[in-house]
């Protein structure tokens, strides 16, 4: 950590629309939040030469004096070279389903996290903002988790991001999964509606689990029978996401007593043995929005990986090609 000189900051396009103490917890990273609260809320970070609040929306053109602070120093990445490879070797091997000056939408792999971080020291973002250094701003516009596969948008831009995000909270993205889940479906052949509350929780080991519990969050997903798999005593099935908790689709289908093949967190691992899956078959194949600057309506559609053919998936082929 070393001690920094006063800093005098002017808000560029990419950075407006920020709460001021998320733009400084970025900015100053490593940097405890209780000091950056203390800085802020005593007067000590100006904008444009008066006091603000920490929840100060900042604009572009807005000029910031931060105080003194001691910051953290840049880490020195010891393997670069290889660093810059495996971005390489993940950029190229990613599909891009759609871009431009806004956003930029891939069809993501299976086992791929979308950050770095838990054992992982390269995720998708890491891995695109490496390899594409030409990119000032690029950042997540929603989640996938590391073993599902599909669709994943990233904003080009933060008002993109912000607009994005705003059609997500308005319930005007069209995400749909296709999954394979274990035992024989009862419920018919049209829409099933699972609404149940989700709670996050630990486990001793620090690892993240989600579970349906009535002090939950509210979380919804539509559920489309569409058949029989080739894998025996599994069907196919359509998951239309109305809200985006973590794991929701996975929980969802648990808690009613089917779970996706492969699943490793909330799965049966007998079942999965005795079908041979080599992966969680749970993948996001099509997404519908408008766009955050001309407001066009655009549909993505990301074709079935190898390992979740259409082969095994007998009641949709001829809807997907390999990807």
């Amino acid at each position: 950590m070393s001690e920094s000189a006063v800093s005098l900051i002017t808000i560029s396009e990419e950075e407006q629309g920020q709460r001021l103490d998320n733009f400084l917890l970025k900015w100053a990273k490593g940097v405890p939040k209780s000091h950056i609260y203390r800085i802020i809320r005593s007067g000590e970070v100006r904008v444009n030469k008066k006091r603000a609040l920490v929840t100060t929306r900042i604009a572009q053109g807005d000029q910031l004096r931060i105080p003194p602070i001691r910051v953290a120093q840049p880490e020195v990445v010891e393997n670069s070279a290889q660093q810059q490879f495996s971005a390489d070797k993940i950029a190229e091997n990613m599909p891009i389903l759609y871009e431009d000056a806004q956003l930029l939408i891939v069809n993501k792999p299976s086992g791929l996290a979308v950050h770095g971080g838990s054992g992982v020291s390269l995720g998708l973002v890491e891995a695109l903002r490496i390899a594409r250094p030409e990119l000032a701003f690029l950042e997540l516009v929603h989640r996938l988790d590391r073993d599902t596969s599909g669709i994943l948008m990233l904003a080009k831009k933060r008002s993109a991001l912000v607009k994005m995000h705003e059609a997500i909270r308005g319930g005007q993205f069209d995400k749909r999964y296709i999954l394979v889940a274990h035992g024989g479906f009862s419920q018919g052949m049209g829409h099933v509606n699972l609404q149940y509350p989700l709670h996050k929780y630990l486990l001793p080991n620090g690892e993240r689990r989600v579970k349906v519990a009535p002090h939950g969050q509210p979380s919804f997903t539509v559920l489309k029978f569409l058949g029989p798999s080739i894998f025996a005593g599994a069907f196919v099935a359509e998951a239309i996401l109305k809200t985006g908790r973590t794991h929701q689709i996975r929980v969802h289908l648990e808690h009613i007593g089917h779970p996706i093949l492969g699943d490793d967190k909330y799965g049966v691992h007998e079942l999965d043995k005795k079908v041979g899956v080599k992966r969680l078959m749970l993948h996001a194949f099509r997404l519908v929005f408008k766009h955050p600057l001309t407001e066009e309506k655009i549909q993505i559609q990301a074709s079935l990986p190898i390992g979740f053919s259409v082969a095994q998936l007998k009641t949709v082929e001829g809807n997907f090609g390999h990807g």
